[in-house]
């Protein structure tokens, strides 16, 4: 079963939502939503809504939200763009979090540069490129945050936050105070995953580039931006859906199980590139699931391997596998 529904954090029993959000709106006043949608904040433009959601502004009140929530034990969700998430049309019951423009800073040093987790990937790649740095340019194409990156170890492009990465900045929300620097070793960034949990908060990090040519730097970026406009889809879509395996592309297998175009509800595979789906306005975030498990089916029934998802999903209590009978499928047209 795969449900990527975030955990309770290790520590005290949950004592229940109710106060917790009570707290926090004493706490942030109208930056602690109750019963917030969290669809305008991905990129699916689909799903339910959180118990709460807080926007965090500066470090004291992060240390404030984790005297809240951590003691409590409720489980938390870290947004950045959305860019890979995918929430339950049931929504999430517990505390979403998003940090503000306070920690979207970014600071060119002479031999290294450190970029808040709410920076926006694609303006980092473009300002450090512009100082005259080297190895950040493949990020102009990643819609995503710094923090979520290191998250998950976002890539493209044949690069990773891997690639340069020294150390980052890390909040574990089950405890005030334990903000602390982390080094690769002990993140242990792979293929699109770390080690964080999702009760931790990358802040800042700090990115080891290389001097070279401005004029290069910059000609690489053109060339990324326009290779993503002739080959991925544009309008609601989180990006690739499965994670790669070893050898082989999860697009052409699931072109080659002939899924490209295939639609479920108000899901549908993208003509442009079968690893994205793109959701209708106004669509369903189950329709989105379902399709999910109906392309792991269709890749496997074709002798493929079992497809694992890149996309963060959060608040389904099912097995990703079809759940939709024959009537419910379109067939490419």
């Amino acid at each position: 079963m795969i449900v990527a529904e975030p955990r309770v954090p290790d520590g005290p029993a949950p004592v229940g939502l109710a106060p917790v959000v009570d707290q926090l709106e004493a706490c942030f006043g109208a930056r602690a939503q109750r019963h917030e949608s969290l669809a305008p904040r991905c990129t699916y433009r689909v799903g339910g809504a959180a118990a709460v959601l807080v926007t965090v502004e500066t470090s004291d009140e992060l240390d404030a939200l984790a005297a809240i929530v951590g003691p409590a034990g409720v489980p938390t969700l870290v947004i950045g763009r959305g860019s890979n998430l995918l929430v339950a049309d049931t929504g999430f019951e517990g505390v979403a979090v998003v940090l503000g423009e306070g920690f979207a800073g970014i600071e060119l040093g002479t031999d290294a540069l450190v970029a808040g987790a709410a920076a926006a990937l694609p303006v980092v790649a473009r300002r450090s490129a512009a100082a005259g740095w080297r190895g950040f340019e493949w990020a102009v194409g990643v819609p995503g945050t710094v923090g979520g990156a290191v998250a998950m170890n976002a890539g493209g492009h044949g690069s990773d936050m891997a690639a340069s990465l020294l150390a980052a900045e890390v909040v574990d929300l089950t405890r005030a105070g334990s903000r602390r620097w982390v080094g690769l070793a002990e993140l242990q960034l792979g293929y699109r995953s770390s080690a964080l949990g999702p009760h931790q908060i990358v802040v800042r990090a700090r990115l080891g580039l290389t001097r070279g040519d401005r004029a290069h730097a910059e000609t690489l970026i053109a060339e990324i931006v326009a290779w993503r406009r002739a080959n991925q889809p544009g309008g609601p879509n989180a990006g690739s859906v499965f994670t790669n395996p070893p050898g082989d592309s999860a697009g052409r297998l699931i072109e080659a199980a002939g899924a490209k175009g295939l639609r479920v509800g108000t899901a549908e595979v993208s003509n442009k590139h079968a690893n994205f789906i793109q959701a209708d306005p106004d669509g369903s975030a189950e329709d989105v699931y379902a399709l999910m498990g109906e392309l792991r089916r269709r890749v496997l029934d074709v002798g493929g391997p079992l497809l694992e998802p890149e996309t963060r999903l959060i608040g389904f209590s099912t097995p990703l596998a079809p759940r939709v009978g024959p009537a419910g499928i379109q067939e490419p047209r």
